[in-house]
């Protein structure tokens, strides 16, 4: 008999898998295994409020990514942000305030949501809101940021706040990374590290994985020397195409296989960094993750979204709160439905049967 899929047992597994590895990847910095155990426990009494709402119904996710602005000062090649038009060159006057993120911390505290990844846009452009996530120490910040706006300011913002941690984007070695970043941007993220590890400060590296790089970011090479600067945590997420003429780009079956090949022998092999894929393995995980069963994406407006890669909301956070976005209508229909278990071609179930969410959305809001 097939044991059915626990979502509750799976997600909790994942967010004590991801805490042990940072406790055992930071155990030479006292500060930071200091913080890193006293998350620990923080962690767990949040894993506790998750499971009694279990029981009475309501499931909490762990996992929260906030977009905190729209505005960027990169133009990346093939940004699906700035495809989706949900990153400008300008502040929208629309975008939440300081005041308004604040209270999603908060009541994110209370629900027992363990971590909540700061993107955007630039989330560094936001300094005020980071200032404010830094005091909320029984939740995991990890800042998804370009490198370019990182400071004194910063460096000491993140030497007082440890739960604040900085994940900076990379291609690659300078020349892949300069071809879709820009030119400089790869002297810059290295200058960072440089300054990071000077200081004892943990951070990360994101990666967009597509059919170009996939090889030079898996190497021995590209990840020794990101561990020698210091780096504690490596995120891999699979490139997923905004248009036809990009779909080249996004990994394959061969390619997601050979990925999670990698990351398997990585994490026996390299025990010095967490290792993480987005969307990663979705038959090994019940399904896609995302519209609230693991996570789920507020934008810079206050839409509640399924993902960054699905932009469609039929709940905006300034009229109801974080629970009640928990449990949208789009949501609960995404959940209890067959889109998120589906099989699908790419890396993101969401993305590809975009047209299924969108008739799903109207039909839930009646337009």
């Amino acid at each position: 008999m097939v044991k059915e899929f626990d979502l509750q047992e799976y997600v909790t597994k994942g967010v004590e898998k991801v805490v042990a590895d940072a406790i055992r990847a930071t155990l030479k910095n006292p500060k930071e295994s200091a913080f890193m155990l006293s998350f620990a426990k923080a962690s767990t009494l949040a894993s506790a409020k998750r499971k009694k709402a279990e029981k009475n119904g309501e499931h909490i996710p762990p996992f929260l990514i906030a977009s905190i602005t729209s505005k960027c000062n990169l133009h990346c090649a093939g940004c699906y942000s700035r495809c989706n038009h949900a990153t400008v060159d300008t502040v929208p006057v629309t975008q939440l305030t300081d005041e308004e993120w604040l209270k999603i911390f908060d009541e994110s505290d209370d629900l027992g949501i363990s971590f909540i990844l700061l993107a955007g846009g630039e989330p560094m452009l936001r300094r005020d809101v980071i200032e404010a996530a830094g005091k909320k120490k029984n939740i995991l910040f990890p800042i998804f940021t370009n490198g370019t706006f990182m400071d004194e300011r910063y460096f000491e913002l993140f030497e007082e706040s440890r739960n604040l941690i900085p994940v900076m984007s990379i291609e690659g070695k300078r020349e892949m990374t300069d071809l879709r970043r820009g030119p400089g941007i790869y002297d810059r993220l290295i200058r960072n590290m440089d300054e990071l590890k000077e200081r004892g400060l943990i951070f990360g590296a994101s990666v967009t994985v597509t059919r170009e790089n996939i090889r030079e970011v898996t190497s021995g090479e590209f990840l020794n020397e990101l561990s020698d600067r210091g780096c504690k945590a490596v995120i891999f997420v699979e490139y997923v195409p905004v248009t036809d003429e990009s779909k080249d780009l996004a990994p394959g079956d061969d390619e997601r296989e050979y990925l999670k090949r990698e990351i398997a022998r990585l994490r026996e092999e390299s025990p010095q960094m967490v290792y993480i894929s987005f969307p990663g393995d979705e038959k090994s995980s019940g399904g896609c993750v995302a519209a609230g069963r693991g996570f789920f994406h507020i934008n810079s407006h206050g839409g509640a979204e399924p993902c960054p890669f699905s932009p469609y909301s039929d709940v905006n956070i300034r009229n109801a709160s974080l629970k009640d976005a928990i449990h949208s209508p789009l949501f609960m229909a995404l959940q209890s439905g067959d889109i998120l278990k589906d099989d699908h071609d790419g890396g993101c179930v969401l993305y590809e049967k975009r047209d299924q969410v969108i008739r799903l959305m109207r039909d839930r809001i009646g337009a």
